[in-house]
């Protein structure tokens, strides 16, 4: 049951939380960040995790005087293994724990660890062994009064999430839609099924405690180095997750549980059938009615362990795509008025969100943007389509922004460059001053001279890594989400350094 206890409760934790960049600004200061998703991180088992290797990581962030480490939705992953679709808005993904940390702590042997190594990135492959390990050190872990503390403080998601996972496994893992009628919705399961599924809720209780208490053990050692977290929370939720199937009167669905439309993105000059993305759509006037209670849990769940975070499709708040529930693609559909910022009311955000307000931006959704007073963002790849008002351009971006080279839905800089003709090549040198041998030295040198207050680079960009390491391309299913780090990703660390200076030189003094 969602409490305004708990949201009072959380919003004290989440100010908590982040920590200051300086104290109040006598000039406009200016920052530098990197992304890089956990599950990059090179790791012996396959997927990166809370682990060493993530501390070390910040270190280096640390040493090469980067401010932000931003990463992509923590959430568990589902088929398909996209971040962007997962069983619950609130979860951490049981991958990102650290089987080494079990190890450490006697919750695991060293034979059972050898079970969870991999050689590469196969999440198909870990979702067959790893959950099997993790039982293991489920096993032998003793409850005690952190635990009890993270149920009670947990309590308004965790439940509902540990049954509906617990009806996950009993049911093969096959979407709720198709269990038996009284499993379908959290309200008309009987007692005696909920009490029979006690055991398998606790395993999945336990791996939540597991995760966040090595979430927030990393959050406090990158705030011991000056290294602050960015994380991302996409602003819909899948269809089949523990929020649609415990809160169906917060969304648009039929009296059969079925979405009555689901989100999307018109056809564009890049897709001619426009994206489906298939999310089942928020019932608004719902929400209103009781506050937005579900949407501050949320935010302040996440800003417990983040001092900032990215809303992903932001401009749906002005307004958003519908398209009929059932359509193969995305070219029938309406626009629709969203909440407005009334979302954001009551709440102490203090500069802490990101509004990913890229796509289909009208003046309206500018105006939307400018009202919360959050940073929107751009992207270099974008600039260059031969209009010299592109607000993607150096030159033309402002202050209040988070600008990149590349976000997770692009192809690296590398890879992008090499792609373009000859025609856009020579716009790009010519904008930046550039040679073919020195473009991406002046890329990055402009960058973080541009007016911005934000300046975020992929790791790959920064290894000139090429298409091959690209992280998700929009509109396909197969090799996303599959990249990881080289393993001598710290020979880039002077390079990072040389270049973050230009976001010094008319700011604050740096003493890292």
């Amino acid at each position: 049951m969602l409490l305004r206890s708990v949201l009072r409760k959380l919003g004290e934790q989440a100010r908590r939380g982040g920590h200051a960049r300086g104290g109040p600004a006598q000039v406009k200061e200016k920052f530098n960040g990197v992304l890089l998703h956990i599950g990059s991180l090179p790791s012996e088992y396959g997927v990166g995790a809370l682990s060493e290797g993530a501390f070390s990581f910040v270190d280096f962030l640390a040493d090469a005087k980067v401010d932000f480490w931003q990463t992509l939705p923590l959430s568990p992953t589902s088929f398909g293994d996209s971040p962007y679709q997962s069983p619950s808005a609130f979860a951490g993904n049981p991958y990102f724990i650290d089987i080494n940390t079990l190890v450490k702590r006697g919750l695991l042997t060293e034979n059972e660890a050898k079970r969870a190594k991999t050689k590469s990135l196969d999440y198909a492959e870990i979702f067959n062994s790893r959950y099997d390990v993790l039982r293991c050190a489920f096993k032998r872990f003793q409850k005690n009064s952190d635990y009890s503390k993270f149920l009670e403080n947990n309590e308004y998601w965790l439940d509902d999430f540990a049954l509906f996972m617990a009806l996950k496994v009993k049911n093969g893992f096959s979407s709720f839609d198709t269990w038996e009628k009284d499993e379908r919705r959290r309200d008309t399961l009987s007692d005696e099924k909920i009490a029979a599924l006690q055991d398998e809720c606790d395993f999945w209780r336990f791996l939540q405690f597991e995760f966040y208490r090595e979430l927030a053990a990393l959050k406090d050692y990158a705030k011991s180095k000056n290294v602050a977290l960015i994380g991302d929370i996409p602003i819909y939720v899948a269809y089949d997750s523990a929020d649609v199937w415990a809160h169906p009167e917060i969304f648009r669905l039929d009296k059969n549980m079925r979405p009555k439309e689901v989100a999307g993105v018109p056809p564009d000059y890049f897709s001619a059938d426009g994206q489906l993305w298939g999310n089942p759509l928020y019932d608004w006037k719902k929400q209103q009615s009781d506050g937005f209670l579900w949407w501050h849990h949320r935010l302040l769940h996440q800003l417990q362990f983040f001092d900032k975070i990215r809303i992903d499709h932001f401009r749906a708040f002005e307004s958003y795509y519908a398209v009929p529930y059932g359509a193969t693609t995305a070219k029938i559909g309406r626009w629709v008025k969203g909440v407005g910022t009334k979302i954001f009311d009551g709440l102490d955000l203090d500069g802490r969100i990101i509004a990913e307000d890229l796509g289909i931006i009208t003046d309206k959704v500018r105006r939307l943007v400018k009202r919360t007073g959050f940073p929107g963002m751009k992207v270099f790849q974008f600039a260059f389509d031969g209009k010299s008002d592109n607000e993607h351009l150096p030159e033309n971006v402002r202050y209040n922004t988070v600008y990149y080279t590349g976000t997770h839905d692009n192809d690296t800089l590398k890879g992008w460059y090499d792609a373009q003709g000859d025609g856009t090549k020579e716009y790009v040198k010519k904008t930046l001053g550039a040679t073919d041998e020195n473009v991406f030295d002046k890329t990055f040198k402009r960058v973080m001279r541009s007016r911005a207050k934000f300046v975020i680079v992929p790791m790959q960009d920064y290894l000139l890594q090429g298409s091959e390491a690209r992280m998700n391309t929009p509109g396909t299913n197969d090799g996303n989400w599959k990249y990881v780090l080289p393993k001598n990703y710290a020979k880039v660390k002077n390079r990072i350094r040389k270049y973050v200076r230009n976001r010094c030189s008319d700011s604050r003094a740096r003493n890292k």
